[in-house]
């Protein structure tokens, strides 16, 4: 099934060119022939590397002398591709790498961890009765920052009889796969233990950056709890005070989530449950290892590894304390500032319902006018129109004798008002629709522009929150995160 499922997923796969090298260190009963070579590996020689021809054939070395331990490494340690730990991505061609796992005999299952997330440790014996192999994954992968990947990977196979660890390993520029195999290079005479490299790893993995870290986010919140907490003592320089003396709750605001990312790099707990892992490998390992192996030196360097990785337990939970707390005091930071905003939007409401009360009365004192206005129009309307009617020369009211006091054209004031007035009352009903209409268009166009206005404002809310810009003038944090996106 393994060898089925294998193929499967190679099939799917891209490939990328990545520089190669290899690693090779061979132990000898006598020190005087211990080799270590480390060269690049071009791809016409690969298939010599694996099956170890021509320049790779082991050299010969005196009768009685025999090898005591070895490691062969296939090395890509600066993987420079953007893509390089990208899922279903690989740094060969499929044939090199179909040849490598199977000349190798590493674990068909390293393909299907290429899209495991977080820290990933695994390791089991294969099938082989008559020689058992050790087989070891241990990778971490998932990180992607400005466009690239970012992480490493490791896969040995440990042969119980002949005491050669096989394997292949990969680290991008900003891992410290470089310094893990110059780590290596000077344990030479310890490369026996098939775990030695994983432990090495593990260690510049947590190393003191971690607790410089959280011990850097701890003084970050410090600066943090002085803004919200405790604003008489801000000063100056830590960036969250502006020259009138105004607390910046954007750049706080902003910070506190910041602050929480740093808090939560490298959780221990992942780390934690590796430990278990390796423990649990090597467990398998002291209780396969024959009679012949388990002489003093590999009792030794088996307790000080485990002595070791105790060690990293106790540190591990030790930060993550540390960090719980952080944690917990960033939650009280953040209820503090959540309530000083809502303080001020609840007195920023105040006041608008203030103007808006004003403009209320200002409104209901000209609506008060106008309505005198109207009364006074209503009042006098009737008696000017009658006393302009009854001006008209159709009325004559001192007629001679015999003649009416109404003029028999009449009619003609009339044939002409109610045609005007319609003509009027009609022209200004369509100017009323039109300006309906428009009106009616400016309604939609401000109703636009305030859903456009509203997406801006929670952009630049959210471009204010989760910007990782810090906001106080800080030369130490701003020299180590300069560093730190180099390294990426």
């Amino acid at each position: 099934m393994d060898d089925y499922m294998f193929k499967t997923y190679v099939g799917r796969c891209k490939s990328i060119v990545e520089a190669t090298t290899y690693l090779e260190i061979f132990t000898y009963s006598d020190p005087a022939f211990d080799t270590i070579e480390e060269h690049p590996l071009t791809p016409d020689e690969f298939e010599n590397y694996l099956h170890q021809r021509g320049a790779f054939v082991p050299a010969k070395v005196p009768a009685g002398v025999t090898r005591t331990s070895a490691i062969r490494l296939v090395l890509q340690q600066n993987a420079k591709h953007p893509h390089t730990f990208t899922p279903d991505v690989l740094s060969f061609t499929h044939r090199e790498y179909t040849s490598m796992v199977e000349t190798m005999n590493l674990p068909y299952r390293t393909i299907e961890s290429i899209s495991a997330v977080g820290p990933f440790f695994w390791s089991a014996w294969d099938q082989n009765e008559e020689d058992p192999h050790l087989q070891i994954v241990y990778r971490k992968s998932d990180v992607r920052k400005k466009g690239y990947t970012r992480g490493w990977e490791l896969t040995l196979s440990h042969s119980i009889n002949s005491t050669l660890t096989t394997g292949f390993c990969k680290g991008t520029p900003s891992s410290d796969i470089v310094e893990c195999i110059k780590h290596l290079k000077a344990c030479s005479s310890q490369i026996f233990h098939p775990l030695l490299l994983p432990t090495i790893i593990f260690s510049h993995d947590i190393s003191f950056k971690t607790e410089i870290k959280q011990r850097d986010a701890r003084d970050w919140l410090r600066r943090l709890e002085h803004a919200v907490s405790m604003r008489s003592e801000i000063q100056e320089q830590e960036g969250y005070v502006s020259k009138d003396g105004v607390v910046d709750l954007d750049a706080v605001n902003r910070d506190l989530v910041e602050c929480h990312s740093q808090v939560l790099w490298k959780r221990p707990k992942a780390y934690l449950e590796i430990i278990d892992g390796i423990e649990k490998s090597m467990e398998k390992f002291r209780d396969k290892l024959p009679e012949r192996r388990r002489g003093r030196e590999m009792r030794q360097l088996h307790a000080s590894m485990l002595a070791r990785l105790d060690f990293y337990k106790i540190k591990l939970q030790g930060i993550d304390s540390y960090a719980y707390t952080t944690l917990q005091r960033l939650d009280i930071q953040r209820s503090a500032l959540y309530n000083i905003i809502a303080q001020k939007e609840s007195k920023l409401n105040f006041q608008m319902a203030g103007e808006q009360r004003k403009l209320a009365h200002a409104s209901t004192r000209d609506s008060s006018a106008m309505k005198t206005i109207s009364l006074l129009g209503a009042i006098f309307l009737p008696g000017a129109y009658l006393a302009a009617v009854f001006s008209m020369t159709f009325f004559n009211w001192s007629p001679d004798p015999g003649q009416p006091i109404v003029s028999a054209q009449l009619w003609i004031y009339f044939a002409w008002t109610i045609p005007v007035t319609m003509v009027i009352v009609g022209g200004w009903w369509l100017w009323e629709k039109r300006r309906e209409r428009i009106y009616d268009r400016e309604d939609r166009d401000l109703e636009k522009g305030s859903e456009e206005m509203e997406g801006n404002i929670m952009a630049t809310m959210r471009k204010r929150t989760m910007s990782k810009a810090s906001t106080w003038n800080n030369g130490k944090m701003e020299g180590k995160g300069g560093k730190e996106q180099k390294e990426a």
